[in-house]
């Protein structure tokens, strides 16, 4: 049986030390036992653990998600449907914000494209910036009501 102080548990799952003791007070990981002297001490099952945690984050899974999918681990007879149903939200999730993503590549290579490289008066891209009906995309933002000093950030073009 390991006997890990969290530094080294640190080390072994490349998570760092507050980022373990978060997990700890938000329950995704076990307070451990400490020594007479108060330091936490870990074995495999928290290392284990961590790794799963590190690796769902990496994914992008949100933490409810993972303490989800970290109980449903703990049942391995169980079916897999719902974590089937998580997964699958979060691919919808990560394919929504991809499309946002690659609609906001568009919209900023077409005014890259269409920029002059002359005067300012005439830059494309400062006029895009100041007046969304000039984008041709429908990117995050579109639509937003503009901030309350924008006229003064408006160029006269």
């Amino acid at each position: 049986m390991m006997n890990l102080p969290i530094g080294e548990l640190a080390k072994r799952t490349t998570v760092k030390v507050p980022t373990i003791r978060f997990y700890e007070q938000i329950g995704l990981l076990p307070e451990p036992p400490r020594t007479e002297s108060g330091q936490r001490r870990y074995g495999e099952p928290e290392v284990d653990r961590l790794n799963f945690i590190r690796h769902a984050r990496e994914l992008g899974f949100a933490v409810d998600d993972i303490r989800e999918l970290l109980a449903m681990a703990a049942a391995p007879q169980q079916s897999c449907h719902h974590a089937d149903s998580i997964a699958l939200n979060h691919l919808a999730e990560v394919e929504r914000r991809i499309a946002s993503l690659q609609a906001l590549k568009t919209e900023l290579t077409r005014m890259v494209d269409e920029c002059g490289h002359g005067r300012v008066c005439d830059c494309r891209i400062i006029e895009a910036l100041a007046d969304h009906s000039h984008c041709v995309t429908n990117h995050p933002g579109a639509g937003a009501s503009p901030p309350p000093d924008a006229a003064r950030l408006t160029p006269a073009i």
